[in-house]
């Protein structure tokens, strides 16, 4: 991967082109899955609402998020995506939307230093422009545009010591692009409209802008719908936790001891999901009633 040390744009930037076979028929499968989606498509394609809007995308590039950015496209929209998790990525999902024409920079297993590289990659449009749209996860993609805003308003924050070597991962590579191009970044936001987020951590940073006067845009708070808190917190963890927990440790889960820290939503379907593998689960909590929930 040794070409993110440019800043050039890049067609795509992938694990292996050739998994491309593979993720679509995953891909097909999917769509089956979500009738949501593909509902919109069938409503919307002919008109083409999002004709000409550039949305770049900072989320898990997983078979799900891949129907996700096809639907996008059929919309009329003009996207780019990158991860927002440097271990989250199925490569065969980035190979098929490579394959696709979808400029898509992400593969399983990056660094920080590619991970960061990706996220400038998803946010830069070719002929200097910027998204239009954001759709994030985590914060990562607003995070760098307001950084780099703020480097070019005279901020010092760049030069301050890190806190982590992720901070100064990003310190090094806001650097670098002020060297090519001090007003990238005032450039790039011009026609930003809007961001969109579904976590915690990235809703708090953007709460935290939002006080200080600095958020750039208006942001939809996703994460705190109840379409999001009530289906995917509850019935998204309950399918994916033990699924993670299998893949990484290749363990078993009955008999085991588990603790779940927190009742929320999370807390009800990771208890669940350890529960009907045969784990002992255990749970802490100090909402008195979540804890009387558990």
């Amino acid at each position: 991967m040794s070409d993110t040390a440019s800043l050039e744009l890049l067609p795509y930037k992938i694990r292996d082109i050739l998994l491309a076979e593979f993720g679509r028929k995953e891909i097909t499968i999917a769509e089956n899955e979500m009738p949501g989606l593909m509902a919109i498509r069938e409503k919307y394609a002919a008109q083409k609402p999002l004709q000409g809007v550039r949305i770049s995308g900072s989320l898990h590039m997983t078979i799900q998020t891949a129907v996700l950015i096809e639907t996008l496209r059929d919309l009329g929209a003009n996207v780019r995506w990158a991860s927002c998790n440097i271990f989250s990525t199925q490569d065969h999902a980035a190979a098929a939307m490579a394959e696709a024409g979808v400029p898509v920079f992400a593969w399983k297993g990056e660094t920080l230093e590619e991970y960061w590289w990706c996220t400038y990659q998803a946010l830069t449009f070719p002929g200097g422009l910027g998204p239009q749209l954001i759709v994030d996860d985590g914060g990562d993609a607003t995070l760098l545009i307001h950084k780099g805003y703020e480097l070019e308003e005279g901020s010092d924050w760049v030069n301050e010591p890190s806190s982590s070597r992720e901070e100064q991962v990003i310190k090094d590579l806001l650097k670098k692009i002020h060297a090519e191009d001090p007003n990238h970044w005032h450039a790039l936001v011009k026609e930003w409209r809007g961001v969109s987020e579904e976590t915690t951590t990235g809703v708090h940073r953007l709460y935290a802008m939002h006080q200080k006067g600095k958020l750039l845009v208006p942001a939809i708070n996703v994460n705190d719908s109840v379409t999001k808190s009530k289906f995917d917190n509850l019935y998204g963890c309950r399918e994916s936790l033990v699924d993670g927990i299998k893949r990484a440790t290749d363990v078993m889960i009955a008999g085991k001891v588990a603790v779940v820290c927190g009742y929320g939503d999370v807390g009800k379907g990771c208890a669940a999901a350890l529960r009907g593998q045969g784990a002992r689960v255990v749970v802490t909590e100090i909402d008195p009633i979540c804890a009387l929930q558990a």
